[in-house]
């Protein structure tokens, strides 16, 4: 019952946040029509403050850290570039392919796009992410190191369960003897993953940073585990991809299976990189996409609204439910497809494997 009215909380917050930010904005326009797709990109891409949840006028201001043209590094907050302000001749982009990144004029009146190490909205989701996650594991082993062999219980015991859960029927079973060795990137993986997922369906902060659905973060998480794999992969495995075990046809004169093996190294990671920014980036689009709907048909009177606010608040309320199970399922296919893919890379074990039986 409390997670049902957590959920319930968590979408009308939600939905006062919208409602606030399209009111602002049609207040700041004139009376200017509803714009969907504005409205719906301004909440999930990133930012060089985070949001209030009950006022878009007002955020936390964020370092912005910026390198000019002259090699001058600056730093200050963002409030300073706030309502379309400039500060010692930066300003955040209105329009154009930098719109909302810091930009510049050099001395000949030349826009340009300074060096931005800033923190921004999602830069800090995930140093909180990367906090939250250390804790939590870190409970797990501060437990055991005080009370040695008692059961844990409450929030460290689910911990524990959940890694239990996945080193037993995912890494261990898929790596056998070679599961210490890589169990700790995995297990890092996935609890970081579910923990970025869950903080994004939070609409207050410290929540509502869509970083699984930025393609830079899933990139990066999808490149850890194409290094893990190939740098750790054994000579087997290098042989396979550049001569495999094929009809010599196949890989003379033309390097026909070569060829794909190459090609099926960057598909891999690939397929991990674009599964799970998609997944996510789909979830948060459809729930502020059926926000969206009741301030789209504001326009057709009380009746229509009232329907159409009761249609979109159950439909959102299934999706975020939905959302919170998808979490857990793409951090949990992520992690089982890296242990999969790190597998495949250690194919001399099962040769020797092999050996030892027929011996």
């Amino acid at each position: 019952m409390r997670k049902q009215i957590a959920y319930i909380v968590a979408f009308l917050l939600m939905a006062f946040s919208f409602n606030l930010s399209a009111q602002e904005k049609s207040d700041a326009e004139g009376e200017k029509a509803f714009n969907p797709k504005e409205a719906i990109f301004e909440h999930l891409l990133d930012g060089y403050g985070w949001e209030l949840p009950f006022s878009h006028e007002h955020r936390i201001p964020l370092p912005v850290i910026v390198r000019d043209y002259k090699g001058d590094w600056q730093v200050f907050l963002s409030s300073r570039l706030g309502h379309g302000q400039q500060y010692k001749g930066f300003y955040i982009a209105q329009e154009g392919p930098n719109k909302g990144k810091v930009e510049s004029v050099d001395d000949q009146g030349n826009r340009y796009r300074p060096l931005d190490l800033s923190i921004t909205k999602n830069v800090l989701a995930l140093f909180i992410a990367a906090f939250v996650c250390a804790w939590c594991v870190l409970s797990v082993a501060r437990w055991y190191k005080r009370k040695r062999y008692k059961a844990p219980r409450k929030g460290v015991g689910a911990i524990e369960f959940l890694i239990e859960f996945i080193y037993t029927g995912v890494i261990k079973s898929t790596l056998g003897d070679k599961a210490p060795r890589f169990a700790p990137y995995l297990l890092t993986a996935f609890f970081f993953i579910l923990l970025m997922n869950l903080l994004g369906l939070i609409v207050i902060f410290p929540g509502g940073a869509n970083l699984t659905g930025n393609i830079a973060v899933t990139m990066v998480m999808a490149l850890c585990t194409f290094i893990v794999v190939n740098v750790r992969g054994t000579k087997e495995y290098w042989k396979e991809i550049f001569w495999p075990d094929v009809p010599l046809w196949l890989k003379f004169p033309l390097p026909i299976m070569p060829l794909i093996e190459v090609f099926g190294i960057f598909t891999k990671p690939a397929a991990l990189m674009v599964r799970l920014f998609a997944n996510m980036m789909g979830g948060h689009m459809i729930i502020l996409s059926l926000i969206s709907l009741i301030f789209i048909f504001s326009a057709f009177g009380a009746v229509v609204v009232g329907a159409t606010t009761v249609v979109s608040v159950l439909f959102s309320l299934f999706m975020l439910l939905i959302d919170t199970l998808v979490s857990f399922i793409q951090a949990y296919v992520f992690t089982m497809l890296s242990t999969l893919f790190i597998s495949l890379a250690q194919v001399e074990e099962h040769h020797e494997k092999e050996k030892v039986e027929t011996k």
